[in-house]
């Protein structure tokens, strides 16, 4: 007998339409390709308390289709993407630290992106949006810690496109982090992510629907992003975890069809499905493209490599079961890092769910993220 299609830990995603505030940057803000906004907004959600001397804050960067929803509170209470590794007595513990955690720059969940209201126009900017790099979202970021108050942060702390972030920011601004924690990252995205993301951004091109990126009041390119999101969902996750959970079951017992047949079928339609009901499409070609220009081994402006700049304590993680960054990468990661004098911990954690044991790993993730930070 088939297993549910939900059978299994899945990361916690949620169409975040309120709860959260919102910082509003009212002056122009080129982006690193020549484009430009004349505003923008960042949603942003906060828990505990800002010390006395400002020196608690942590800034937590999302993934791709993250919100700014880390954690459950008064104004949402559904759980957040990471609700067992934020809050009282947990690893990222919100008895002693003031976490922050925001919508990227490019997003659709309150921040700013292509689905919003250009003040040029008056009409969504969708594919006059400007072209964004890491750098774009992290500059944006520094600009909120500005209006928070937030000189230096204790830490700065990210996953997958996240852990990107993280480190962007400690290499383009070190003077504002005391800290740096990248799992499941890579110090500059590899043939192998770019050609993944590139056929994903292809699906949702490709299809009638998208009209160039117009598609805003009109029919939603469906089943573009369901297919995008089906390409990427195999990238998540983890042959280990498949076989053991879905095997060659078939969904039923009759002829074998052309369409969904095996549960492992069944199971991509429906993450792509879910996925169509709660994500932007452009928001999701533009933040895509910006992963693939990430390069923290490019020279700054003083012409030496920015992650030389990284000379904090680091905690790198890595997954030996993740296909989207395997933990090579992440080893490259802590290297580059000890190469610069700085004190380096790399654990990598034999993985059950691939990419996404981030999401789902509290014991293995949870536990060196704790002692890294309470250091």
């Amino acid at each position: 007998m088939p297993r549910p299609i939900a059978d299994g830990p899945e990361p916690q995603y949620e169409k975040v339409v309120s709860g959260y505030e919102t910082f509003h940057h009212k002056d122009r803000f080129g982006t690193d390709w020549g484009g430009e906004l004349a505003e923008f907004s960042l949603a942003y959600e906060t828990w505990g308390e800002l010390s006395p001397a400002r020196d608690n804050a942590i800034l937590l960067h999302t993934g791709l289709s993250s919100s700014s929803h880390v954690r459950s509170q008064p104004k949402n209470t559904h759980d957040g993407w990471w609700e067992a590794f934020v809050g009282p007595g947990r690893p990222v513990d919100t008895d002693r630290f003031f976490v922050i955690c925001s919508n990227l720059l490019g997003g659709c969940y309150g921040s700013t992106g292509p689905s919003s209201t250009s003040p040029k126009t008056g009409e969504p900017y969708a594919t006059d949006f400007p072209i964004l790099t890491v750098n774009d979202m992290v500059r944006a970021q520094l600009l909120l810690l500005d209006h928070l108050g937030v000189e230096r942060l204790h830490a700065t702390v990210g996953s997958s496109l996240g852990g990107m972030q993280s480190l962007q920011l400690a290499a383009v601004a070190p003077e504002r982090a005391a800290r740096v924690v990248s799992i499941s990252a890579a110090t500059r995205s590899y043939p192998q992510s770019i050609a993944m993301r590139f056929v994903q951004r292809q699906a949702v091109m490709l299809d009638p629907d998208w009209q160039g990126g117009r598609y805003y009041g009109a029919s939603f390119p469906h089943r573009g992003q369901k297919v995008a999101r089906e390409i990427g969902t195999t990238t998540y996750r983890s042959g280990p975890e498949w076989q053991e959970r879905f095997g060659r079951e078939r969904i039923g017992d009759g002829v074998p069809t052309l369409d969904e047949d095996f549960s492992i079928e069944g199971y991509l339609v429906h993450q792509g499905e879910k996925f169509c009901l709660q994500y932007d499409p452009n928001s999701y070609l533009y933040i895509s493209k910006a992963m693939d220009l990430f390069d923290v081994t490019a020279p700054g402006a003083d012409g030496r490599p920015l992650i030389d700049n990284i000379t904090v304590p680091a905690l790198v993680i890595g997954v030996s079961s993740d296909i989207l960054f395997p933990s090579w990468q992440q080893r490259e990661v802590a290297e580059r890092i000890e190469a610069n004098g700085a004190e380096v911990t790399f654990v990598e954690i034999d993985g059950y769910y691939g990419h996404d044991t981030f999401m789902i790993d509290l014991e293995r993730v949870g536990e060196p993220l704790r002692v890294h930070l309470e250091a």
